[in-house]
C-alpha cells in the first residue's frame, strides 16, 4: 500500500506532500492547480518516461519519493531484495493466515532539468527499469494516456483465473505439475534419441577401457607396492653389502686382538663404570644406560645379520615386477594418475555402461511415460478450458450490469477464450477482453475499442468486478468521471468505494458525486504571489470538505443551498457505504 508521496520541484508543485491510507482517497482541485502533476508524479515514481520539461520553472531538478508497506514474501519484497535494496519491518506476523510481516520500501526518482533521471529503490541506486517492474506488483494505473495493466493478453489470462477461483485453480495446479514433468520427460527423450550415435561411441570406448582394466586386474596400492619391491631388487647387491659392513661394525668374530667392533667397546666402556658405581648414584645410571645402548646395539646387530641373510638376488623377480608395472603404467596414463584413480574410473565407467546399454528400454519408457502425461494434460487442458469459458461469461455479464451502471448502456464485452496450438504452462488457451461501446458494433481489444473515457470507466467495471481477485494493493483512477454526470456520477462514486473495500484506491476527480465518497480527501491547493505560481496539497477535514464540493458544485465556497447540497452528498456517500458493508 501507498503511505506516503512527497513530490518537490514538478511543474506547479513547489514542495507537496499526500499523506495516503486505506480505502478511497480522492485528489480535487481547481483547473490548473496541479491535480495532472500527482499523477504525473506517481508515473515517475513508477519508472515512466522522464520529461526535463516538467521540472519547475527556477529549479535544476524535480524529486518524487515514495514509501509503501508490502507482505516480507511478496514477489515485489523478493525482487527489491535481489536489487540490493533496505526493507525496513514495520509490522510482525500474526497467529494464522490473516496476518502477514510488513515491511517498508522507500522509493524516489530525480528528474534534471535537462532530461536526465536517477532511481533509488530501498536507499540503493537502481536502474529505472527497477521502478517498472516494481509498479506491477504495486499500482495499476487507469488513465487516458497510461498503458493499461488489463490490456495485455496474458494479464486478462490471469485475471480470469483468479476470477473463476478454485474450478480453474484446482485443475490447473495439477496440469501444472505434469506439465513441468512432460517438459523434463521430453527433454530427456530429444537427449538420448538425438545423441544416440554419440551414446554409442561412448559405451564402445567404455567396454573398452574397462575391458583393458579387466585384463590388467590391479589391486589397490598394487603399483606403490610394485615401485617398492622393484627399487630392493635391483639393488641387492649393494644393500646386502651395506648390511654386512655395517654388522661387522657392531659385531664381528674374526677381528685380531688390537681392533674392537663397537658391541666390545661398549662392553668395556660399561666394565670401567661397574667397578665404582656404588660409590656414586650418578656413576650408576651412566653404567645402566651404557648398558641399555649395548642391548640395542645388539638387537641392530642381529637384524642386521637376518636382513643381509635375506637379501637376494632375483632377476626373474626383477623381470616380472617390471613387467607388471609397465602394464600398469600403461592403465595410468589413460585412467588416472595412481591404481587407486584408475579403480575409482572403472566403477564410474560401469555404472554409465549400465545406463548407456539401457537406452533402449529408457526410450520406450520415456515414450510411455510422455503418452500418458499427454493424455492426462489433455483431460485437464479441456476442464480447465470449459472451466475458464464458463467465467468468461459470468464475467461479462457482470461487466456489463457495472457498465449499464456507470451511463453506459449500450456498452458491453466479450471474453473470448481461444484455443491456442500445443500445450503451454497455463494450459491450452488464450484469453482476450473485446469491447463494443454500443449496439451492432463489431467486438474489438479494449485498447483499440474504447475511447479515453470509456476505457477509464470500462476499467474501473473490471476491476469492481474483478475485486479481491486481483493482487495489485493499490489502483489509480484519473478521468474516471469524464462525461458523465448526475446519477451516473454517483453511481462512479459508489463503485469505487466498493473497489476501496478490497485494496487502496487513489483517484481524481472533477466531480463532487465521486469526490462524496472518499475516505479521505487531498485537495491540490494553487497560490500565486504575482511572480510565482506554486501548489501544494492539503487533507481536509469535515468542514473543508464541505467547501470544498460546495467549490465542485456552484464554484462557490460560501453559498448557503450549494453547502447544503455538500452536506447532502456526504450523507448519502457515508449512507450508501455502510448500507454496502
Amino acid at each position: 500500500m501507498l503511505e506516503e508521496i512527497r513530490i518537490r520541484g514538478l511543474g506547479v508543485i513547489d514542495d507537496a506532500q499526500l499523506e495516503l491510507g486505506p480505502g478511497l482517497t480522492v485528489v480535487t482541485g481547481e483547473t490548473g492547480a496541479g491535480k495532472t502533476m500527482v499523477l504525473t508524479g506517481l508515473n515517475l515514481l513508477m519508472g515512466g518516461r522522464a520529461d526535463g520539461g516538467a521540472v519547475r520553472t527556477g529549479t535544476s531538478r524535480a524529486l518524487v519519493e515514495g514509501r509503501v508497506t508490502i507482505d516480507a514474501g511478496s514477489p515485489v519484497a523478493e525482487r527489491a531484495a535481489e536489487a540490493g535494496a533496505e526493507l525496513e519491518p514495520v509490522e510482525p506476523a500474526g497467529k494464522g493466515k490473516q496476518k502477514k510481516a510488513r515491511v517498508e520500501l522507500l522509493l524516489s526518482r530525480t528528474v534534471m532539468a535537462e532530461g536526465r533521471s536517477r532511481a533509488h529503490v530501498g536507499g540503493t541506486s537502481a536502474p529505472v527499469s527497477l521502478l517498472g517492474e516494481l509498479a506491477d506488483g504495486l499500482v495499476a494505473v487507469h488513465g487516458q494516456s497510461d498503458q493499461q495493466r488489463l490490456l495485455r493478453s496474458s494479464r486478462q489470462l490471469g485475471a480470469l483465473d483468479r476470477y473463476a477461483g478454485a474450478a480453474v485453480a484446482e485443475p490447473l495446479a495439477e496440469y501444472a505439475t505434469r506439465y513441468t514433468r512432460l517438459r523434463t520427460v521430453e527433454a530427456e527423450l530429444e537427449e538420448v534419441t538425438s545423441k544416440a550415435r554419440e551414446r554409442a561411441q561412448e559405451a564402445d570406448l567404455l567396454r573398452l577401457g574397462l575391458s583393458e582394466v579387466e585384463s590388467v586386474d590391479p589391486q589397490p596400492g598394487e603399483d606403490e607396492a610394485l615401485r617398492a619391491e622393484e627399487a630392493r631388487l635391483a639393488h641387492a647387491d649393494a644393500l646386502r653389502t651395506a648390511a654386512v659392513a655395517a654388522h661387522q661394525s657392531l659385531s664381528a668374530d674374526d677381528i685380531g686382538q688390537d681392533e674392537a667392533d663397537v658391541l666390545r667397546l661398549l662392553a668395556y666402556a660399561r666394565q670401567a663404570l661397574e667397578s665404582e658405581r656404588d660409590h656414586d648414584p650418578e656413576l650408576a645410571a651412566l653404567a645402566d644406560r651404557l648398558a641399555e645402548a649395548a642391548y640395542l646395539v645388539g638387537d641392530v646387530a642381529a637384524d642386521l645379520a637376518s636382513y643381509s641373510s635375506a637379501v637376494d638376488t632375483d632377476p626373474e623377480r626383477l623381470a616380472e615386477v617390471q613387467s607388471r608395472r609397465a602394464a600398469l603404467t600403461a592403465l595410468t596414463r589413460k585412467y588416472g594418475e595412481t591404481i587407486d584413480e584408475v579403480l575409482t574410473w572403472a566403477e564410474a565407467g560401469s555404472r554409465r555402461l549400465l545406463e548407456l546399454d539401457g537406452d533402449d528400454e529408457r526410450v520406450a519408457e520415456l515414450g510411455q511415460e510422455r503418452e500418458t502425461l499427454l493424455a492426462e494434460l489433455g483431460d485437464l487442458a479441456a476442464t480447465i478450458t470449459k472451466a475458464r469459458t464458463e467465467a468468461a461469461a459470468r464475467f461479462a455479464d457482470d461487466v456489463s450490469v457495472e457498465l449499464t451502471a456507470l451511463a453506459m448502456p449500450h456498452a458491453r464485452i466479450v471474453v473470448e477464450v481461444r484455443p491456442r496450438d500445443g500445450f503451454g504452462p497455463t494450459g491450452v488457451d488464450d484469453v482476450e477482453i473485446l469491447f463494443t461501446g454500443h449496439n451492432g458494433a463489431q467486438p474489438r481489444p479494449l485498447d483499440k475499442g474504447a475511447s479515453g473515457g470509456e476505457l477509464s470507466r470500462l476499467m474501473l467495471a473490471i476491476e469492481v468486478v474483478f475485486a479481491g481477485a486481483d493482487p495489485v494493493p493499490t489502483f489509480v483512477f484519473d478521468e474516471v468521471d469524464a462525461g458523465v454526470g448526475g446519477k451516473a456520477a454517483v453511481e462512479v462514486g459508489r463503485r469505487l468505494a466498493m473497489l476501496a473495500k478490497h485494496a487502496q484506491v487513489l483517484v481524481v476527480t472533477h466531480l463532487p458525486q465521486v469526490a462524496a465518497f472518499a475516505d479521505q480527501h487531498l485537495k491540490v491547493v494553487k497560490s500565486d504571489d504575482g511572480r510565482v505560481t506554486s501548489s501544494g496539497v492539503e487533507t481536509l477535514d469535515d468542514t473543508g470538505r464541505v467547501n470544498e464540493l460546495s467549490r465542485m458544485l456552484a464554484g462557490l465556497e460560501g453559498s448557503a443551498s450549494a453547502r447544503a447540497h455538500a452536506e447532502e452528498l456526504l450523507a448519502k456517500a457515508a449512507s450508501s457505504r455502510a448500507g454496502a458493508r
